[in-house]
């Protein structure tokens, strides 16, 4: 494992128990040996993206500790996702759960499956606001 670096990965889920979503995403992303989960925000529920008619929102931001390299910590987001039974049949479809890699670092790359730091972080207020809120307290 390489050394530590501090990330912020979105939670979101506005399908069934969406509280019970976030919570097994914590669980999972808790118990992987590679990522320590250091912050966590309150949840906010949000309005959905897109300008598709769909249930609100329920969204969480986490602070974690990795030695992953970006593009793994993504593959473990998407394979919590998929337990969770998350289907990706378009872009602003409702979802189960939905695990962004936000910032990762300083890092910024725009691979075809990776941008870093997220496009969506200057459209979401309520991700900024989180980031800058842990940033501030440790």
């Amino acid at each position: 494992m390489s050394d530590l670096v501090t990330a912020y990965i979105a939670l979101g889920s506005n399908l069934g128990d969406r509280a019970g979503y976030l919570a097994f995403a914590r669980e999972q992303l808790g118990e992987h040996n590679g990522i320590t989960i250091k912050a966590v925000s309150e949840v906010d529920e949000t309005p959905p993206l897109g300008g598709l008619e769909q249930p609100a929102y329920l969204n969480q931001m986490v602070r974690v500790h990795t030695g992953l390299a970006a593009p793994s910590l993504l593959a473990v987001c998407h394979d919590i996702e998929r337990v969770a039974g998350r289907r990706r049949s378009s872009k602003w479809c409702s979802r189960t759960l939905d695990l962004d890699v936000v910032m990762y670092g300083n890092v910024m790359c725009d691979l075809p499956d990776l941008v870093l730091p997220h496009p969506g972080l200057r459209d979401r207020p309520f991700w900024a606001s989180e980031i800058a809120r842990m940033e501030a307290y440790g």
